[in-house]
């Protein structure tokens, strides 16, 4: 079994280099190493396995979101919430860097998912920053980066996944992933301003309150979508799945009776770009259930639990273990996948040594959130490299500062529990 799973990573990693797509490497070595551990007689329930990996009724939010997300590219939503965000931050130097982040803050308070802020503010942000003069691979890079705020700050999909597994309160996840976000969207907009004034990007246009009033008058029903879904979802009237699908209703009425510059042949390119978004994202699934199966088979993450626990039970020590643990994790499979196969494992460690659930799961977010950004399986650098049309190398060489972002954040949040927890404090005593 040990023999399988080393080679399961070596082909992988051959695999990846040769340019394989990651979802297809993931799924030829997982049913190589079940074949080679198990036998032919268990490939069978390799197709069982990648079909119920990528329909858990949680996962079902992620078309709905980036379907939403398809409707508000295809009409005006999301440029009038980038129209918003130029208003703020346009007359910054590097503003439009900033306006990528700020857009995506706003954006995450909608879809829960980094995927499909991707494909609503990319397919936008990325051309205009190539046009500005920004490299490809910064624009893919901190499109992505910024993206990835959108699992920390509510509604987030994964936080759903884990109160789920955890039997923990989702709303009190929410409420703890709202510093963090902020901090992280914050420390992404200075190193833009650092690396603007290191390569001499442009100021967009000049702050003028007329503007941000017009700005504001016209992206008011956009920012309506937020309330309606945060509201729906905190007030306890929708779960995350109907969020995601209310946030299609919400996104659809305002295109079609509010902003009416949406028309039939639109929306069906919409569909047509969601759906192959969300096949992209849903194979990636699959095939990270299946590698997730076999490792759960194999006992590797129960054995090293065992060894975490074995090293030592000081919660700050263990938090860092575990933290590098995701972080490898993170670069192997999909956010959902490592949840699924690691909550239960680590849950009973987590309360033996005192450690607050919320506060943990919060934690395992932000591993996951960048885990996103690392390669091999990195959908949302993946996503946004595949709008720029750069190389996922070159771009994750761009990336590393605003991975070291997100690192920072996550000592912080890891180390100061306050971060997280004092909103929940201030609200439930």
């Amino acid at each position: 079994m040990n023999g399988a799973i080393v080679g399961m990573l070596i082909g992988m990693a051959a695999l990846v280099m040769l340019n394989v797509p990651i979802a297809v490497a993931l799924g030829v070595v997982a049913v190589a190493a079940i074949w080679i551990a198990q036998g032919s007689h268990m490939l069978p329930n390799a197709a069982l396995v990648m079909f119920e990996g990528a329909t858990n009724f949680p996962l079902l939010a992620v078309p709905l979101f980036v379907f939403a997300g398809g409707i508000m590219n295809a009409s005006s939503i999301a440029r009038r919430l980038i129209n918003l965000a130029t208003a703020i931050l346009g007359f910054i130097r590097g503003g439009l860097s900033m306006v990528t982040v700020g857009a995506s803050m706003f954006f995450a308070e909608i879809s829960g998912s980094a995927v499909a802020d991707v494909a609503a503010l990319g397919t936008l942000l990325i051309p205009a920053m190539k046009e500005r003069g920004y490299s490809k691979e910064f624009a893919a890079a901190v499109t992505s980066s910024s993206a990835s705020l959108a699992i920390i700050i509510p509604p987030s999909i994964p936080m759903i996944l884990y109160a789920a597994m955890a039997q923990e309160s989702a709303v009190k996840l929410f409420i703890a992933g709202i510093i963090p976000g902020v901090l992280g969207g914050v420390g992404l907009m200075a190193l833009c301003y650092y690396y603007a004034w290191k390569h001499n990007f442009p100021v967009e246009q000049k702050f003028q309150l007329t503007r941000l009033g017009t700005a504001l008058k016209e992206g008011a029903w956009a920012l309506v979508m937020p309330v309606v879904i945060l509201g729906g979802i905190f007030g306890g009237f929708v779960t995350a799945t109907e969020g995601a699908a209310l946030a299609v209703i919400v996104a659809l009425f305002i295109a079609l009776f509010v902003y009416r510059d949406i028309d039939m042949k639109s929306l069906y390119a919409a569909c047509i770009d969601s759906a192959i978004q969300t096949a992209v994202v849903m194979l990636l699934v699959a095939a990270s259930a299946l590698v997730g199966v076999f490792l759960t088979e194999s006992q590797l993450p129960q054995k090293l639990a065992t060894a975490m626990v074995s090293l030592t039970s000081n919660p700050y020590m263990v938090l860092l273990l575990l933290n590098i643990f995701f972080l490898i994790l993170g670069m192997f499979l999909h956010s959902a996948a490592a949840i699924i196969l690691t909550v239960p494992i680590v849950l009973p460690l987590i309360h033996q040594v005192g450690i607050d659930p919320i506060h943990f799961g919060l934690v395992l977010t932000l591993n996951l959130a960048i885990g996103q950004q690392t390669p091999p399986v990195a959908s949302v650098l993946i996503a946004s490299c595949s709008i720029a049309k750069s190389d996922i190398w070159a771009t994750t060489r761009a990336n590393l500062g605003f991975i070291g972002v997100l690192v920072g954040v996550l000592l912080l949040c890891s180390y100061v529990p306050w971060l997280s927890l004092v909103l929940i404090n201030m609200f439930y005593g």
